[in-house]
């Protein structure tokens, strides 16, 4: 079963690119394509993809603000969005996931990490690429970040912290089961009881609360 995807982007040049990337792979169908955020807000409420591959700077609406206005309508089919962007800006990151992105990639990233990106954010996960992961954790400790956090989080056990430290690494349950050789049932569990612990709903936000707590 193919992923219906829409682009969004700007440039026509680099949305006809990685449309034409895209369609390379099987298990991706393009259904739709914007060129800002207002209008892509237009065109995902009449198509209902599953997932958006959104830039980050644009005119008339960025990606930012469309994917803030997406999640204020509170529907629970709202469709999962995924920041593309070439700028290496740490704090877009932190905006872009408080804003309610399910994940952020580079638009360097190869065919296999972007296919494979939105078949996680289509069966639900969230997802920071590795590598923009280490980034936010040196902008972070090198100043105060603005992501919302608890003062005092329940504490983590060290297991917990490896699960952590794996899911900030961009592994799927799958992977961390085989890696601490758990089962998926009970990895699934040990991420739960991360999530509330940290005070978050997603993969995604623990990832970057523990880094601002210094957890991990």
């Amino acid at each position: 079963m193919s992923v219906n995807v829409m682009v969004v982007d700007d440039q026509t040049l680099v949305r006809e690119g990685i449309k034409s990337l895209l369609s390379l792979a099987p298990e991706i169908n393009i259904v739709a394509e914007a060129a800002d955020g207002k209008s892509a807000l237009e065109v995902i409420s009449t198509q209902k993809p599953d997932v958006v591959l959104m830039d980050i700077r644009m005119p008339v609406m960025n990606g930012i603000e469309a994917v803030e206005a997406l999640n204020s309508l509170n529907k629970i089919d709202i469709s999962p969005v995924i920041m593309l962007t070439t700028f290496d800006d740490h704090q877009l990151v932190i905006q872009a996931i408080q804003a309610g992105a399910k994940g952020f990639l580079l638009k360097d990233v190869s065919l296999e990490t972007l296919v494979e990106a939105i078949i996680k954010v289509s069966n639900g996960e969230t997802l920071i690429q590795p590598s923009i992961t280490q980034r936010v954790v040196s902008s972070l400790q090198s100043k105060q970040s603005t992501f919302e956090s608890s003062d005092v989080p329940i504490p983590l056990t060290a297991k917990e912290i490896e699960i952590l430290r794996l899911i900030a690494a961009g592994c799927s349950n799958r992977e961390i089961s085989q890696a601490v050789f758990k089962s998926e049932g009970t990895v699934k569990n040990q991420v739960s009881n991360v999530l509330d612990k940290l005070g978050v709903r997603d993969r995604t936000r623990a990832v970057l609360k523990a880094i601002e707590l210094g957890v991990i």
